[in-house]
């Protein structure tokens, strides 16, 4: 599951690790007690879980608003001598910022631990990325989703922001779908840095804001260009803010 990427302490791990495994990628790299690791707080807790477990603390980094993927420059401010490694992590099918941040974590003799490129069905994927054309062009009311030029995301979920008070709307917004038959999900209902586990007082205002107005709508390879087309028509007639 592991491979040395280059040269020097960059590290590549399958994007299915379990904080376990990663924990393990850590002790490889003799990171532990005393150590810091800058991870992300908006997505899945496995790199702060596995940082606790090799003995070191996770600090919480900010992320870009577009991409929900790790911000270098939030990175950057958060370094300290004690800073040893730094975990990105791909987003909703959004790759990580893995080169800005391979650049700082070459130029402060850090660590930097990877997701590795799955193999994904390209048939799905294919599919995938046509249902995220379609909806681009068809919604109307809502920030679609950013891809960095150059970048071909894989759709893994199509999260969309909605405008307005964060939570309250956002909540009767995926209500108000239900109610058309359109199931959408909280993909980040709680970041990382407010679980009670990991509870700390970072400073993170776009990963609070993404949390509050986030709300994925269906985009699997399954859906038949009728679904689809109820999905963007459902969410039109709310008008973005209700």
């Amino acid at each position: 599951m592991q491979q040395m990427t280059t040269a020097g302490r960059r590290h590549r791990i399958a994007s299915d690790t379990t904080a376990a495994a990663l924990r393990e990628t850590l002790h490889e790299l003799r990171i532990g007690n005393g150590d810091e690791v800058i991870v992300p707080s908006f997505g899945p807790s496995a790199p702060a879980d596995a940082v606790r477990l090799a003995g070191a603390l996770p600090v919480f980094a900010d992320i870009d608003a577009r991409t929900f993927c790790l911000d270098p420059e939030s990175v950057a401010s958060l370094v300290t001598p004690r800073t040893a490694a730094i975990i990105p992590v791909g987003v909703f099918g959004h790759p990580a910022p893995v080169d800005r941040l391979g650049e700082l974590a070459d130029r402060c003799s850090l660590a930097l631990v990877e997701e590795g490129g799955d193999r994904e069905d390209v048939g799905a994927v294919a599919r995938r990325r046509a249902h995220a054309r379609f909806l681009d062009s068809a919604l109307k009311g809502v920030v679609v989703p950013y891809a960095e030029p150059g970048v071909h995301r894989l759709y893994h979920q199509y999260t969309v922001r909605i405008p307005g008070n964060g939570r309250p709307d956002r909540d009767a917004f995926a209500r108000a779908l239900a109610a058309r038959g359109v199931r959408s999900t909280v993909s980040v209902p709680v970041p990382v840095h407010r679980m009670p586990a990991h509870r700390s007082g970072a400073f993170l205002p776009e990963t609070e804001r993404a949390a509050a107005d986030s709300l994925t709508l269906p985009v699997h390879s399954g859906l038949t260009q009728r679904e689809l087309t109820h999905v963007a028509d459902a969410c039109n007639a709310l008008g973005g803010l209700l």
